[in-house]
């Protein structure tokens, strides 16, 4: 089990690695080795709440497949523990974010006082450039 927060957490089982070659940093060792992770998370199977799993999925559109996998690849290390460690510190900083429930926000109306003073400047411009006008006798 992978521990999120406090109350959530995903099963192993859901979650696989695979190693794949990386294309950057590494001199040589890009040629030869598999230094790269790719993290696939079935979101059906990784035990996440529902109102979670959707803005996880609402959040992650790119990296979904049209199985539901959440896939995640890491490249920037030299290193495949360092990549591995990368992908998971990612998976998880997205799930936590999606975790956050979004503030509903009010609506509301303007004050009297800010539409008065919205009008005062608009008059004020106004008359700031009526007096921009032509100057009688300078034809």
């Amino acid at each position: 089990m992978i521990r999120i927060t406090s109350t959530i957490a995903i099963d192993d089982g859901a979650i696989s690695e695979s190693f794949i070659r990386a294309s950057g940093p590494g001199g040589q060792n890009v040629n030869k080795l598999a230094t790269a992770v790719q993290i696939r998370v079935d979101l059906h199977r990784a035990g996440l709440p529902e109102d979670v799993r959707a803005r996880l999925e609402k959040l992650a559109r790119r990296q979904l497949t049209k199985d539901g996998v959440l896939v995640i690849t890491a490249q920037r290390h030299r290193t495949q523990q360092r990549n591995r460690e990368d992908a998971r510190a990612r998976l998880i900083a997205m799930i936590r974010r999606a975790a956050v429930p979004p503030v509903h926000r009010r609506p509301t109306a303007p004050t009297a006082g800010s539409k008065r003073r919205r009008l005062d400047t608009k008059v004020r411009r106004g008359a700031l450039k009526k007096l921009r006008g032509a100057k009688p006798g300078c034809d």
